[in-house]
């Protein structure tokens, strides 16, 4: 992909060389950006993700993170819980004491209130979370092309992951600072609890002897006929099946199969979406007496 040419390069200094991470300076470099330095825990590792940017790069272990030297944008893409960590390193150095950087994290549960200490010190501080599942860099470094981000923060952070955004060619959207766990939760139930979710049928389509190989082939053009039918209805009209007809002898089957100890844990995920399920069936007329006859069957 040709790097854009319409702009003077942004210095950009990544903390976190995992597959976000990574991914992140990929795409960046690739728009323009000039990636300065990749700051990773084992140093080895983390030269092996600046080789896949095909730029020169300084590497650094997260034991030197005093010696970074000074970017326009600082990205943090670490683990939530080493965030704060962090910026408490990173206030001890020397970088912005001139022309303070502007510094994300890429955290989608927390907001950028985990960067005070660097707001404290000038630093213009904000959060930008990618909806999009990177399972490796390569992949990932395409992947936010198209992809909506949830931006969070001071104004001018803010605006300036706006252009980001848009240099990565993806969409953005903001919300307000305390409503960041709530976000992330609706964006783990769309993506992780999804993923457990098919492992789980899965685990049920192994005991009627298809093997994992065979239960993915036969269940991946289901889910994707699912999502076809969200991309152009609404959940209450997207909802096929057994729910969507009111069908309780079948629920009664199911129910019946799940009884076991060692389906436990399936049946009360059944219980769980089968409610939630009937909710969705209300905006389609079923009958609410045979709604209720199935809740009923769900919660004993």
């Amino acid at each position: 992909m040709p790097k854009t040419k319409d702009k003077r390069q942004r210095s950009v200094a990544i903390i976190g060389a995992g597959r976000l991470g990574t991914a992140l300076a990929m795409a960046l470099s690739r728009r323009n950006y000039r990636i300065t330095t990749l700051v990773g825990r084992r140093l080895a590792r983390t030269r092996k993700a600046a080789a896949l940017l095909g730029v020169p790069v300084r590497t650094l272990a997260a034991k030197d993170i005093g010696t970074i030297e000074p970017a326009d944008l600082m990205i943090l893409t670490t683990p939530d819980d080493q965030i704060e960590s962090v910026a408490k390193a990173l206030k001890k150095t020397k970088v912005g004491e001139q022309n303070p950087p502007i510094v994300f994290h890429t955290s989608g549960a927390l907001s950028s209130s985990v960067l005070t200490t660097l707001s404290k010190r000038g630093w213009q501080t904000g959060s930008i979370h990618p909806l999009v599942s990177v399972s490796d860099p390569i992949t990932g470094a395409s992947a936010f092309e198209g992809a909506y981000w949830c931006l969070e923060g001071d104004r001018k952070a803010v605006q300036t992951a706006k252009t980001l955004v848009r240099d990565l060619r993806g969409f953005s959207f903001s919300i307000p600072t305390d409503c960041k766990p709530l976000y992330h939760s609706a964006a783990v139930m769309t993506s992780g609890n999804v993923v457990a979710l098919f492992a789980t049928a899965m685990d049920l389509l192994s005991e009627c002897g298809l093997s994992s190989r065979e239960s993915r082939r036969v269940l991946l053009p289901l889910l994707a006929s699912t999502t076809a039918n969200l991309d152009r209805h609404s959940p209450e009209k997207a909802l096929t099946g057994t729910f969507a007809r009111g069908d309780i002898a079948t629920v009664e089957r199911h129910l019946e199969s799940l009884a076991s100890q060692r389906h436990q844990q399936a049946r009360k995920i059944y219980e769980l979406l089968g409610l939630k399920s009937l909710e969705l069936t209300k905006a389609n007329g079923l009958d609410s007496k045979l709604a209720k006859r199935i809740a009923n069957k769900l919660s004993n």
